[in-house]
């Protein structure tokens, strides 16, 4: 064996490995499986990635077994295979790690959220968390990881479950979310908060992973340090996820989470690793970057629109009749839209004075996303409405495949139109895995393409299943598109598919290059011309450049620009800088002829800055 793990944390940086889960999924397995059984089933697949590990450095493997508690097998009628798939899972990994490296069990959550927020008890998530532990520690773990918990009443039960059956060293993490320039976990606990807790039941080490990318893990890493002494673990995901045919990958490179892991231990980690999309050559470049000052892991797939049984329809209202802002992009008038986030609560004074704010400016319409990176907000017809009664400022409302079946899209569509609501834009929606309740059920019953199409059957008189509903909704519906994709030709490929479903127009991610646009541009020049709305954004910093360029998928900063913002001295310098930036960005659009508005992000909800990008118009 490699020796007693605690001594070894006393006295250096201890590597663990990478995502377990997106290197399966990258071998081929379809993610209606449960990847614990891949253990029993294709061993070798599992054995290999423990292999690749182990060969790029890992000084930590960990088993096959986030979710081989009963609970989350059940769903795949696996639940009298816990033993099997446990036991598996550490044979695995001790078969390959030999007497090199340590071999961790992992627990994830149980897959059901404890009371009073789901139907779970703590007794009896402390015996399905326990029932696991006692298979892992029979087994012959050499330590235990908590990870990706949400709530920390959760962990709680996690960690007394595994102390209750063995003294091994256990390491409890926490998943955080974003929000403003914090971090929280889902139940509101902050990451210094969550440390002091964990740190009072005596843990060997305390840590978070998953979360976001590297960039804000160091953000909580930094919160957690100031808060106790117990030794740290991160484990980030690769940066934030870009489905490319049909796959999520996770996109950030060797070179940049090395770097970040190195930030992180220069700033209190004693444990780094990654989680998903990490890959056995991030953890090599990690490996590399830390013996510089230390010796030494669902995606989503797109289901197919359901075709239907022609019934008579109506003619459906001419696109130019439907809306104002449908009116303004029948005429060829340059529009501005401009995305106004919803709260996160009941209270929406902030985003009405927003509303206002852009009414003054003369924005032309407003849109409001729905539960953007699966983080539950205000709902976007609501706020619509409120938007609508207070300053007549004619809303875009998102609606999104990921939370409502077919049934609840059609009610919540009819809903809408019956509110006055007539401007919608189809999205598939972020897998919760990003948001808030990483365990919460996706849908998905169609994909974007899939619900334009739906919608123009209500435009003709039809509901889902292709039966008259006894009149019709006059929506203009609208997509997204992202010039930057990876995937250019599928990204191509899929706009030609939203044009020919009913797409009448294009909002698109933010692009900072030039060149990016006129690419895209091109391509999609084979298909009917429909207004096309630029995405702009205005970066903040250089820090947030260098994010965006790094951690966002599709998002490409120019060298330049990013030059530029590092040189400033100030925040206050690059703030100006980003606007100057988007305020160029706004004028060349302006000129081109198959460009027929800008979609406007206010930077972190700053709409002030948005007033100043518009300046470019005057």
């Amino acid at each position: 064996m490699p020796g007693s793990f605690r001594e070894a944390l006393e006295e250096r940086v201890i590597l663990l490995d990478g995502a377990m889960g997106t290197e399966i999924y990258r071998r081929g397995v379809f993610i209606n499986r449960s990847y614990d059984e891949v253990s029993i089933t294709q061993p070798d697949i599992v054995r290999e990635i423990h292999a690749a590990y182990m060969r790029a450095g890992a000084d930590v493997l960990t088993t096959n077994t986030f979710g081989a508690n009963r609970l989350r097998l059940q769903p795949y009628g696996l639940d009298d295979k816990v033993q099997d798939i446990n036991r598996a899972g550490v044979k695995l990994a001790r078969e390959v790690a030999g007497d090199k490296v340590w071999v961790a069990g992992s627990i994830g959550p149980a897959g059901m959220r404890l009371r009073p927020f789901g139907n779970l008890s703590p007794g009896d998530a402390f015996q399905v968390f326990r029932d696991q532990a006692v298979l892992l520690a029979e087994g012959g773990v050499d330590l235990i990881i908590l990870e990706t918990f949400s709530q920390l009443p959760e962990l709680w039960q996690a960690f007394r479950a595994v102390r209750s059956v063995c003294d091994l060293p256990i390491i409890p993490c926490m998943t955080f979310q974003q929000r403003g320039p914090g971090r929280e976990q889902v139940d509101g606990e902050t990451p210094a908060w969550a440390a002091q807790a964990m740190a009072a039941w005596d843990p060997i080490a305390i840590g978070t992973n998953c979360s976001n990318g590297p960039r804000d893990m160091l953000t909580i890493i930094i919160e957690m340090a100031a808060a106790t002494d117990v030794k740290l673990a991160a484990l980030p995901n690769a940066g934030l996820p870009q489905e490319v045919e049909g796959r999520t990958l996770y996109l950030a490179g060797p070179e940049y989470m090395a770097e970040y892991a190195r930030r992180m231990v220069q700033k209190g980690a004693s444990i780094v690793g990654g989680c998903c999309g990490t890959t056995p050559a991030i953890i090599r470049e990690m490996a590399n970057f830390l013996s510089s000052i230390s010796p030494m892991r669902s995606p989503v797939t797109e289901p197919v629109v359901r075709q239907v049984a022609p019934s008579p329809e109506l003619e459906p209202t001419p696109v130019a009749e439907r809306s104002r802002f449908a009116a303004r992009l029948a005429t060829g008038e340059f529009c501005i839209s401009v995305e106004l986030a919803p709260p996160r609560g009941v209270e929406a004074t902030r985003a009405l004075d927003g509303a206002a704010l852009l009414r003054e400016a003369g924005v032309d319409t407003v849109n409001i996303a729905d539960g953007p990176r699966a983080v539950p907000r205000m709902g976007a017809p609501y706020l619509a409405q409120l938007v609508q009664a207070a300053h007549g400022l004619e809303p875009v409302v998102h609606v999104c495949c990921r939370d409502r079946n077919i049934l609840g899209l059609q009610m919540d569509l009819l809903g809408a139109h019956a509110l006055g609501i007539r401007n919608i834009l189809a999205v598939t929606g972020d897998p919760p895995k990003l948001g808030s309740y990483p365990d919460a059920s996706a849908v998905f019953d169609i994909d974007s393409v899939g619900l334009i199409a739906f919608i123009e059957m209500l435009n003709r008189g039809l509901d889902f299943s292709g039966k008259p509903i006894g009149g019709k909704t006059s929506f203009l519906v609208g997509a997204g598109c992202n010039p930057g994709h990876v995937d250019l030709d599928l990204e191509v490929e899929r706009y030609g598919l939203k044009v020919e479903n009913g797409a009448g127009f294009f909002f698109s991610q933010p692009v900072f290059e030039p060149e990016v646009l006129q690419r895209f541009l091109d391509r999609v020049e084979i298909f009917p011309r429909t207004p096309f709305l630029v995405g702009i954004l205005p970066i903040v910093s250089s820090k947030n450049a260098e994010f965006l360029h790094n951690e966002v998928p599709g998002m490409q900063i120019p060298q330049d620009v990013r030059d530029r913002l590092r040189a400033a001295p100030t925040r206050e310098e690059q703030r100006e800088i980003g606007i100057q930036v988007a305020q160029d960005a706004l004028r060349a659009v302006k000129d081109d002829p198959r460009v027929q508005g800008a979609y406007i992000f206010p930077p972190f909800g700053s709409y002030r800055a948005v007033r100043r990008v518009l300046e470019a118009l005057e």
